[in-house]
């Protein structure tokens, strides 16, 4: 006799929020004694090799409003190439960067901002070379699972046009949803990327 399976049913989705940041980053909402710093609020030390950027933005939705309690982590490799991480076999990563930021947009204006350093490149799974990249990951209130999209660099060309991964794209035209311009603001090279959730020029998002 066929045994029966007593499957599971799925639950009904809910959305995520409003976004708690107790867990995540309670020094963000003046909860002190948890962290000294909230993790993944600094990527950067003294000794960190590479150039000094500045990545900022907003999350945009659909009717063009910027979010205002979104969480973004970011995640990139070192100045040369390496990632932070025990799965880097390349090579040893530099050890005063970690390689990974996470933080709150800010309640008031809505924006995102992060030090960091400019990535360098890595490969493809078959070898070949991407374009210096930071991966984000926007969670939100209204977004059942975490969107993941990259950002890449506007003075990058020849990377860019060799990157498989923007190759990939099949619609062209949403290649520059992925690009963000070079600037400089008060003598800091600074990166400007805008996450459009929905709309008109939709922030491409990868199924990863």
């Amino acid at each position: 006799m066929v045994q029966k399976l007593g499957r599971l049913k799925e639950s009904p989705s809910q959305t995520a929020g409003p976004y708690v940041h107790i867990g995540t980053n309670p020094n963000w909402v003046d909860i002190a004694g948890v962290y000294e710093t909230d993790l993944g609020h600094a990527l950067v030390g003294p000794d960190t090799k590479g150039e000094r950027i500045v990545l900022k933005g907003r999350v945009i939705d659909g009717s063009g409003t910027p979010l205002k309690d979104a969480l973004i982590e970011i995640w990139q490799a070192d100045a040369a190439g390496l990632y932070n991480s025990p799965q880097e076999k390349r090579g040893r990563a530099d050890p005063d960067f970690t390689g990974w930021g996470r933080i709150p947009l800010d309640a008031v204006t809505g924006e995102y901002r992060f030090e960091t350093v400019k990535p360098g490149r890595v490969p493809y799974r078959d070898g070949r070379l991407m374009a210096p990249h930071v991966t984000f990951w926007i969670v939100s209130r209204g977004i059942n699972t975490g969107l993941h999209t990259r950002m890449y660099f506007g003075d990058e060309e020849k990377a860019n046009a060799e990157c498989p991964v923007l190759a990939r794209i099949e619609h062209k035209i949403r290649v520059p949803t992925l690009i963000a311009p070079r600037t400089t603001e008060n003598g800091i090279v600074t990166y400007g990327f805008d996450i459009r959730l929905q709309g008109e020029n939709e922030t491409v998002f990868f199924d990863i």
